[in-house]
């Protein structure tokens, strides 16, 4: 693969970083109901404008936005693996923090982790070949959406509905457990990425100018493409914040094991995901914190 950056990887931390991902997507299942799945057929607009901006429009105007800046092919290809990924498992909690509709999120959250084991890998081959610059790169890779696919089954659609089977199953269980399986989740994963930045400190530092912003850049695209979408749907101030949030906090989480497992010689992909993994709960909490302190239009 010419052109890739090397990057210090012990292949067992990829098993690490599988079980962390599905412990996450297990805790943020616990509270799920199969109720939440028949909320977006009684009250649709809200939630399907969030997938329509999550799925659709993100990646497309991401692969737009690479194109027309002719940004590095792998760079580019890892801003289009993030827009790929479904929404984040923290986006209910910054809705919540944020004063927003938490049932549209939670049942955002639901149906995108779900439609992810199809749209992820169908959506980074697409939108991967569409880029004229990406596409050969993307060739160079041997990319298998068959393998992506069961991958993502594995570490989100089958936590997600063991999760739902437990919290239906044993609720006293999940009223105890739920908060501190999510926070200790997360900084698991803060930790998993501190480490992987670590041992590549010296590529962090000498490639830091060229992916902070595209990252910092390409969040608040997707936050402008949430909020975009439910202001032009007219929706209320709440299901707009939760849209927003929904569309902004990205699985990074689900990228990086994409990326570990299939891609581990692409460092500067590896530089994009991992960042954004960070930087998303940064402009999240902050846009959060905002929207607390102002009452509802």
């Amino acid at each position: 693969m010419s052109g890739a950056l090397p990057i210090v990887f012990n292949p067992a931390s990829l098993i690490v970083l599988n079980v962390i991902l599905a412990l996450m997507m297990f805790g943020v299942s616990l509270t799920l109901r199969f109720e939440d799945f028949k909320r977006i057929i009684l009250a649709p607009v809200a939630p399907i404008a969030g997938l329509f901006a999550q799925f659709l429009l993100l990646p497309l105007a991401t692969c737009l936005f690479t194109w027309a800046l002719n940004i590095e092919p792998e760079l580019a290809l890892g801003m289009i693996l993030v827009a790929s990924c479904p929404g984040g498992s923290f986006s209910n909690i910054m809705t919540w923090l944020g004063r927003g509709n938490v049932a549209v999120s939670v049942s955002m959250t639901a149906v995108s982790s779900l439609a992810a084991t199809v749209l992820t890998p169908l959506n980074f081959a697409f939108y991967g070949w569409l880029n004229p610059h990406t596409r050969e790169y993307l060739t160079q890779i041997t990319l298998e959406p068959s393998s992506i696919l069961l991958l993502v089954l594995l570490v989100l659609a089958v936590p997600l509905v063991l999760g739902m089977l437990t919290g239906r199953k044993f609720p006293n269980l999940v009223a105890r457990s739920e908060k501190p399986l999510r926070i200790i989740s997360l900084l698991v994963f803060l930790a998993f990425v501190a480490i992987a930045f670590s041992n590549n400190f010296d590529l962090f530092i000498e490639r830091f100018h060229s992916f902070f912003w595209l990252v910092v850049a390409h969040n608040l695209l997707a936050l402008l493409l949430g909020y975009g979408m439910g202001t032009a749907l007219k929706l209320p101030v709440a299901d707009r914040r939760a849209v927003t949030m929904e569309v902004g906090i990205q699985n990074s989480g689900l990228g990086l094991v994409i990326l570990f497992t299939f891609f581990p010689q692409a460092g500067s992909m590896m530089l994009i995901t991992a960042f954004w993994g960070v930087w998303h709960l940064v402009s999240g909490l902050t846009l959060s914190q905002i929207w607390a302190r102002r009452p509802y239009d």
